[in-house]
């Protein structure tokens, strides 16, 4: 179902971008980046974070860490990563397979500049072995995502 909803907002707003389902798991940054023949930074990971009763996503590159003095000074608070059921309850999104796109309801999405330097990123698309690839900047322009910078 996951996976459908991600395949489902693509063929309305970008019908030229492909879910791409591998027969191996991809639910890790590592598994993901062997699995799509690219180095771990180019892996989009999709972090979802609580910020006082607000949901959001924050995008960053696969080998990113949130850095907490950041992430306070962008939102007056430190983050709080959802628990393993949260997840998917928030997103329609199974943890290995969290992205922006498709979710179950409209969140608020940040990508954060770890990802600009590259041509190309491979996020997850709503399953444990689907993902897309795309440039960052389309992935933000996209999912209505605002630029911060929040990764060590």
């Amino acid at each position: 179902m996951s996976i459908q909803s991600v395949k489902a907002f693509f063929a309305a707003k970008a019908p030229d971008i492909e879910v791409i389902e591998l027969t191996v798991s991809t639910a890790t940054v590592d598994l993901a980046a062997a699995g799509h023949g690219v180095k771990p930074e180019q892996i989009a990971k999709t972090l979802a974070i609580r910020l006082g009763e607000e949901i959001v996503l924050v995008a960053a590159k696969g080998t990113a860490r949130l850095d907490n003095k950041k992430f306070k000074a962008q939102f007056a608070t430190k983050p709080r990563m959802l628990s393993f059921d949260e997840v998917e309850r928030e997103t329609g999104h199974p943890v290995g397979g969290v992205c922006p796109f498709g979710l179950v309801r409209p969140l608020k999405v940040y990508c954060d500049i770890s990802l600009q330097p590259y041509d190309e990123v491979v996020p997850a698309a709503g399953g444990t072995n689907a993902a897309v690839r795309i440039s960052p900047a389309r992935m933000a322009e996209l999912t209505d995502a605002q630029w911060i910078d929040v990764c060590e």
